[in-house]
């Protein structure tokens, strides 16, 4: 067991890993692309095909998280709400506080085999993020600059364009609008002191505008909206770096089912009811501070073969030529050889370490506070 943590622990292995994402994720991005001719022809195979790519891609960062890592994820949430899972439209709903909530959420998406379709309403910077934001733009993600004005009419559109989606999606929002910390959180209670809305100590003040539009436009599409609410045992602060290196956590998810029938049509009572729902989502994680549990039944999913297998056949794929590659350099004795391909592995670490740096809270900004954020549901 030593042995194996001594071995994730090793950078040339990470680094390994991280070349088999990067190459693998740009030749899935050149794909998707060409795929782009299908869309006037025969839009749903399309989307099938591209659903498929980002799988193979999103799918490595599952493995990192299930195989690598080994980190435990576990239900609370009932069988009937389970057995649902993969078989309906749904809008997410996810609390926003850790650096892998998002993996989490994969896993569970890649657990019910909806993972290649899984959306999400995301900041129009990740956009420019390479392969993060190539492959989301393929996959007809909705991004927003989370200026109500500027993004009205592209968040009406992503999201009405979805409505004949031919796979089962789990759309994932953020209602927070952005990650929690302790500045955000007391600028936000003093927003929700000024509009007369309940204090929340777990959450941020949930940002109303962006779930009533993606409700209403995706109304008699969706057939539900889950409610996760994700914590951590023994207070555990996980990041993607420390996934990375092997360190296993062990993440709850509370989920609860409510079919849209039951959220209100009229937009200020739905407004009043996320608010409400976050309210009780703050009670969930009170009673997970004091019991190390979130109440109800757990159902612990298995993982599946499949991402690994894929890692495997990307890593197949791309390391024997890089190995071979690094062999004939050291082989040539040639110092300028030997000195591009060391250039080469100190770029390609630095991109990697970038690419995390997209996670690491104290490095993803927000306009969170300032007087337009305010403004802002």
């Amino acid at each position: 067991m030593a042995l194996l943590d001594y071995l994730k622990s090793l950078f040339i292995l990470q680094l390994l890993m991280g070349f088999v994402f990067v190459v693998s994720g740009l030749i899935i991005n050149f794909i998707q692309l060409c795929t782009c001719i299908l869309w006037p022809i025969n839009r749903q195979l399309y989307r099938r095909i591209n659903c498929r790519l980002s799988y193979s891609l999103w799918s490595q960062l599952v493995m990192l998280l299930e195989w690598w890592s080994g980190t435990d994820c576990t239900l609370y949430t009932d069988q009937a709400t389970v057995d649902m899972f993969g078989k309906e439209h749904a809008i997410i709903i996810l609390n926003h506080n850790f650096e892998i909530d998002f993996l989490c959420g994969w896993t569970m998406c890649e657990r019910y085999g909806i993972l290649g379709s899984s959306k999400v309403l995301a900041k129009h910077e990740l956009l420019k993020v390479p392969l993060i934001g190539w492959t989301w733009y393929f996959l007809e993600i909705v991004f927003c600059k989370r200026k109500w004005e500027e993004d009205k009419n592209t968040v009406f559109k992503g999201l009405s364009r979805l409505k004949d989606y031919p796979e089962y999606m789990w759309f994932l929002l953020y209602c927070e609008g952005t990650r929690f910390t302790e500045k955000k959180h007391q600028i936000s209670m003093e927003i929700a002191e000024s509009k007369g809305l309940p204090k929340l100590k777990y959450h941020l003040l949930p940002r109303t505008k962006g779930f009533t539009t993606t409700l209403q436009c995706l109304k008699g599409t969706v057939t539900a909206v889950y409610d996760v609410t994700l914590n951590f045992k023994d207070n555990q602060t996980p990041t993607l770096l420390g996934i990375v290196n092997g360190k296993q956590y062990k993440s709850d998810l509370s989920v609860r089912r409510f079919p849209v029938e039951e959220i209100p049509d009229d937009e200020k009572e739905c407004a009043n009811w996320l608010h409400k729902l976050y309210q009780e989502k703050d009670a969930l994680q009170e009673h997970y501070s004091k019991e190390g549990k979130f109440p109800g039944p757990t159902i612990i999913p298995p993982r599946r073969l499949w991402t690994l297998l894929n890692f495997l056949f990307w890593a197949t794929l791309l390391l024997s030529p890089l190995i071979n590659f690094a062999c004939g350099v050291v082989v040539s004795g040639s110092p300028l050889l030997i000195i591009g391909f060391i250039l080469f592995l100190i770029i390609a670490s630095i991109a990697i370490r970038r690419l995390i740096g997209v996670t690491e809270v104290k490095k993803t900004g927000s306009s969170y506070g300032n007087q337009e954020a305010k403004k802002q549901n």
